[in-house]
């Protein structure tokens, strides 16, 4: 099953509220508290996060199925846990990103 999560937008700009994560060097908000369901992004510049995830908006859909989601697809991160009980893997398919989240 696949579930729309939220909207993710690469920034330059601090946003009120974000969080840091170690793993991937980017700043991030929570898109559950934006009235329209939108996550900025904003990637230091020696974020090991390069190419489409860094520079195009993404899609996020909550899945129950990590593999699943992810079989046959383009992966460009693959499968990490930005915080306990919560695994994320993104990909890109026909120019846009995708991120698939799942929840313990």
């Amino acid at each position: 099953m696949k579930t729309f999560h939220h909207i993710g937008l690469p920034t330059d700009v601090s946003q009120p509220g974000e969080v840091y994560v170690a793993d991937t060097k980017v700043w991030v908000t929570d898109p559950r508290r934006h009235p329209y369901k939108v996550e900025f992004l904003r990637f230091e510049p020696d974020s090991p996060v390069q190419g489409p995830l860094r520079d195009l908006p993404h899609v996020a859909f909550r899945v129950d199925d990590m593999s699943a989601a992810l079989r046959g697809e383009n992966v460009i991160l693959a499968p990490f846990s930005p915080s306990p009980g919560f695994t994320v893997a993104f990909t890109f398919r026909d120019g846009a990103v995708f991120e698939f989240m799942t929840f313990a």
